[in-house]
């Protein structure tokens, strides 16, 4: 007679597999050949403060040295992101442009058209028109060049991480130095995010010239004072 196996514990499960995080890389600029811009903005969600966009170019392939720097922005500390944004800044390797939308272009036409705008400024500002932009996420800007949109793009092609980290830091730079003309809202810390201090500061201060009129909190408040 041939007993039954004993019955596994609940705690007895398979372990799980660990697989590596997704690191960048310059597979896409490979594959299309010629000059290839990343293009990322920062500052969409923001109350207060521009939308920033870079585009980045890498003639001639990216330094292993500078490439282990370079990962979705968001992924990145404060010091991660200032120490790649001074190695590309001083990288002979990399090409930088960048542009912005002002608080007037995204009330008038809307954020996200402002952040394409802000996307055509910067591939406007590169040494030479790329032969292709690989733009993160799935809405393309209306640009010179032929556009490749990269859903998490950031987080896949080193051309897109080094635009996301340029946008990101001249963004919180930007929004630091106005926190200094703006105290009250924490935008050094917060860089113009719905943070509590920021509603807070809304709430005893009202809005300043750099809010966004039709977002969130911001329109509310206008909406109370009549």
């Amino acid at each position: 007679m041939i007993s039954a196996p004993p019955p596994q514990s609940p705690l007895a499960q398979p372990a799980p597999v660990c697989y590596p995080t997704p690191v960048p890389n310059f597979a896409l600029e490979k594959a299309a050949g010629g000059r290839v811009a990343g293009v990322d903005e920062a500052g969409r969600g923001p109350l207060a403060g521009p939308v920033v966009a870079a585009a980045v170019v890498f003639p001639t392939g990216v330094p292993r040295a500078l490439a282990a720097l370079l990962d979705d922005s968001k992924k990145l500390t404060a010091a991660q992101r200032t120490h790649a944004y001074t190695e590309l800044r001083t990288s002979r390797r990399a090409q930088i442009g960048v542009g912005a939308a002002s608080i007037a272009e995204i009330t008038r036409l809307n954020i996200l058209h402002a952040a394409m705008l802000a996307m055509r400024r910067a591939v406007a500002r590169l040494p030479h028109l790329p032969d292709l932009a690989l733009v993160d996420g799935n809405y393309p800007p209306n640009l010179l060049c032929p556009v490749q949109c990269v859903v998490g793009g950031d987080a896949a092609s080193l051309s897109i991480a080094a635009a996301s980290i340029v946008a990101k830091v001249i963004r919180d730079r930007t929004m630091a130095r106005l926190a200094l003309r703006y105290p009250g809202y924490g935008w050094e810390a917060n860089a113009g995010y719905a943070t509590s201090l920021h509603r807070d500061g809304l709430s005893r201060l009202g809005a300043t010239p750099h809010h966004r009129p039709t977002f969130g909190c911001v329109a509310q408040l206008r909406l109370d004072l009549g």
